[in-house]
C-alpha cells in the first residue's frame, strides 16, 4: 500500500466546466506519471455546480424531456460529457465529488472501486440514520432498494483510463429535486429521487457531510486525506 496521501481541494460552487477542465488536467498529470513509473498523488475534489444536466458517453438525448427554451426558463445548462451512464443533474445544495484516482495505489478493480465509492456514500448516509444500498445492474446509492418506493439519494458516473479514474459521485445534500422531473435520470424510469434534506424533513449542513465523507474515505482506501486550498478561482453563478 502507497503511503501517498490523498489530496483534497474544496472548489465550492464552480461552472461545470471549470471543474471538468481542472480535472482533465489532474487526471493526464496522473496519467503521464504512471506512464513513466514517477511516483504520484491521488486527488479528490469536492464541488457544487451551479444547474447543469450532464449526458454520458452511453446516454439518451431524448433522456433530456425539456428543450433549450425551458432550460434558459428554469436557469440551467445541458452538457454533453465522456464519462459513462446516461443523464444526470447538477446543482445546488448537491455536493458533487471527483476521485482522480490510480486504482493500482489502491490495489482495486474497475468494479472493487466503484463498489468502494458506493460503500463511502452508504457509510456517510448512516452517520443521519439513513440506511442505503446497492442494487445490482443500477449504479449509485438506493434508499428502500427492492421496495415499490425506491429511490435513488447518489449517482455515480466514471471515467476510467489505464485505471486512472475522473468523474465520480453526486450526493443530493439540499437539492431542489424539481430539476429531476425534466429528465429520465440515468435512464431509468420506475425509480425515484431523493435527498438527505427530505429524508430528514430539514436542511442539512454541507460542512459536515464532507467531514463525514473524509472521514470514510480515509477508512475504506486507508489513506489520510491532506486538503490543500484551490487555486482556482470559483465563479459563484
Amino acid at each position: 500500500m502507497s503511503k501517498e496521501k490523498i489530496i483534497l481541494e474544496d472548489l465550492g460552487r464552480i461552472a461545470y466546466q471549470q471543474a471538468w477542465d481542472y480535472q482533465k488536467q489532474l487526471f493526464q498529470s496522473v496519467l503521464e506519471a504512471k506512464k513513466e513509473g514517477i511516483t504520484h498523488k491521488n486527488y479528490l475534489l469536492f464541488c457544487e455546480h451551479p444547474p447543469v444536466y450532464t449526458l454520458g458517453k452511453s446516454g439518451n438525448r431524448e433522456h433530456l424531456l425539456i428543450n433549450d427554451e425551458m432550460l434558459r426558463k428554469i436557469g440551467a445548462t445541458f452538457q454533453p460529457i465522456d464519462r459513462g451512464g446516461d443523464i444526470t443533474f447538477h446543482g445546488p445544495g448537491q455536493l458533487v465529488g471527483y476521485p482522480i484516482f490510480d486504482l493500482d495505489t489502491f490495489t482495486l478493480s474497475i468494479k472493487d472501486f466503484v463498489f468502494q465509492i458506493e460503500a463511502v456514500i452508504i457509510r456517510t448516509l448512516k452517520h443521519y440514520g439513513i440506511f442505503a444500498s446497492r442494487i445490482e445492474h443500477a449504479t449509485g446509492v438506493w434508499i428502500d432498494a427492492g421496495k415499490p418506493n425506491v429511490r435513488k439519494i447518489a449517482a455515480i458516473g466514471m471515467r476510467i483510463h489505464n485505471k486512472v479514474s475522473m468523474h465520480g459521485f453526486a450526493l443530493n445534500v439540499n437539492t431542489d429535486l424539481e430539476y429531476f422531473s425534466h429528465i429520465i435520470p440515468c435512464g431509468i424510469t420506475d425509480k425515484g429521487v431523493t435527498s438527505l434534506q427530505k429524508e430528514l424533513g430539514h436542511t442539512v449542513e454541507m460542512k459536515e457531510v464532507k467531514e463525514y465523507l473524509i472521514e470514510e474515505f480515509e477508512t475504506l482506501f486507508e489513506q489520510e486525506i491532506m486538503i490543500r486550498r484551490s487555486s482556482l478561482k470559483s465563479p459563484t453563478t
